[in-house]
């Protein structure tokens, strides 16, 4: 199982770090998370240069692809070089997208006529694709999964989980992660969100 974060020059740690952190509770083996860059290394927001785990072309084989966001994710979408070494299929593959990222699964014609959620920044820029926005944190309809806000990246991530590994790995992920004295309740909510957009 291999899941990559799509990761691109001028990234929002909180997206794609977050999401890292809680998909690697599971500790199977074959269960492999990779930040996915275009380039052998990138630069944050805030600064903070990483190494590429796996190029832009994994994420075509890739199980499953979550698509982070950034300051520079319009540049990306103008970018026909770049959006071309992206060929993602929902009837194979879960996708996934956070805030901005939203913008490149409407750019890359995944999300048609399903709505989606980002952030209230790029809420205009979907809109302007011919999306829906949701005034809400997570919607997931069949394979295609978005997020609104920084902080909805571990719904994202709790959702993969879920559709692979099942609920209670889900739950488990989010209650390590979870602040002290909040965990049950944390899980709860964020179960809230993710369980009306499962199968079954």
């Amino acid at each position: 199982m291999h899941i990559a974060i799509l990761t691109f020059d001028g990234f929002n740690e909180l997206d794609s770090l977050i999401a890292l952190g809680v998909l690697n509770r599971i500790r199977k083996p074959g269960w492999r998370v990779s930040l996915c860059c275009p380039q052998a290394e990138v630069t944050s927001m805030n600064g903070v240069t990483v190494r590429a785990q796996s190029m832009l072309e994994a994420a075509r084989t890739a199980d499953a692809v979550l698509v982070g966001s950034g300051i520079r994710t319009r540049e990306v979408v103008a970018d026909a070089v770049l959006m071309a070494r992206l060929a993602l299929d929902p009837s194979r593959q879960l996708i996934g997208a956070q805030c901005s990222g939203t913008l490149v699964l409407a750019k890359l014609g995944l999300l048609g006529s399903v709505p989606a959620c980002t952030d209230l920044t790029t809420k205009p820029w979907v809109q302007e694709a011919g999306v829906e926005v949701l005034n809400q944190a997570f919607y997931a309809s069949g394979n295609v999964a978005t997020a609104g806000g920084c902080f909805a990246s571990p719904y994202l991530a709790a959702w993969v989980i879920a559709r692979t590994e099942g609920m209670e790995a889900a739950a488990a992920a989010l209650h390590y992660v979870a602040p002290v004295g909040e965990k049950e309740a944390y899980v709860d909510n964020a179960m809230r969100h993710l369980v009306p957009h499962l199968p079954g």
